[in-house]
């Protein structure tokens, strides 16, 4: 990919834009997505842009492996996202961003042609790879009681120091269950119940039988997420969930276990 600056992206855009006018104009607002990236690349094409669709990118990290495809790339350089729904979510933004990031590109565009009017956004990466590497680890409130808490850690910490923050986090759980020994035997269903009453079983990502891990990406409302997942850990019979949040620039490994829920509920019961 090549990196070209804002104005450059924005001369580009707008001709690109004008060829997705054309084709919700021509083709209505009911085609599937790849009908109309079929156009766009013809109409692209035959004014001179080079054009690219479904264009393979891979991240690898030692043996594992993972391809991800991209709409649309227009003279090497533009990354557009086609999408046919009601809205554009913040979802739709995290997914191209991923896209920039794994690219070292900075500029992107989402295109969705399903409503009357195009609507449509630009997405911009700000950080590069060297600054998606810089990060703090966090291990004040870490728990390490076997070696497999060992192995989680250090598997993480050697994706990030490769990959850098920001990306997807399905992305590095799925790296992470490779791993440590694959999806089938991580993820688990795990019986939930309130009062001795069985509410059922939820799966749930498993080091060992006893301790399951939850990643996160949030800057804000960790408090209230940490309070969920006690709730949930207290549902279950497992004896501790191993918390990781990938902020940008600091990564905070938590151990949460039934103890401190307890503890919670005295400190409670005596501020009463």
């Amino acid at each position: 990919m090549r990196c070209i600056e804002q104005q450059a992206f924005s001369d580009l855009d707008f001709t690109v834009m004008q060829n997705v006018f054309k084709s919700h104009n021509r083709l209505g607002r009911l085609c599937d997505e790849a009908i109309y990236q079929n156009d766009l690349v013809a109409r692209l094409g035959a004014e001179g842009f080079p054009v690219e669709k479904e264009v393979p990118v891979t991240v690898s990290h030692r043996d594992f492996a993972k391809q991800f495809r991209l709409d649309m790339v227009v003279a090497n350089a533009a990354i557009y996202e086609l999408k046919t729904t009601s809205a554009l979510t913040s979802e739709h933004d995290a997914q191209l961003l991923h896209y920039l990031f794994l690219c070292g590109s900075h500029h992107g565009k989402l295109v969705n042609l399903r409503p009357p009017k195009v609507k449509s956004r630009f997405v911009n990466a700000t950080l590069t790879l060297e600054e998606r590497r810089r990060f703090q680890i966090d291990r004040e409130r870490w728990l390490e009681g076997e070696e497999s808490d060992h192995l989680f850690f250090r598997t993480l910490v050697g994706l990030l120091e490769d990959w850098g923050t920001c990306l997807e986090l399905a992305l590095y759980v799925e790296a992470i269950c490779y791993f440590l020994g694959g999806e089938e035997r991580l993820a688990q269903p795990v019986k939930l119940a309130r009062d001795g009453m069985d509410l059922g079983s939820q799966r749930l990502h498993l080091l060992t039988r006893e301790t399951a891990f939850r990643l996160t990406a949030m800057p804000e409302q960790r408090i209230d997420y940490e309070q969920s997942l006690l709730a949930l850990l207290c549902l279950s019979p497992l004896r501790a969930i191993h918390w990781v949040n990938l902020d940008r620039h600091r990564v905070e490994f938590v151990t949460l276990t039934k103890r401190q829920k307890k503890e919670e509920g005295r400190k409670m019961e005596a501020e009463k």
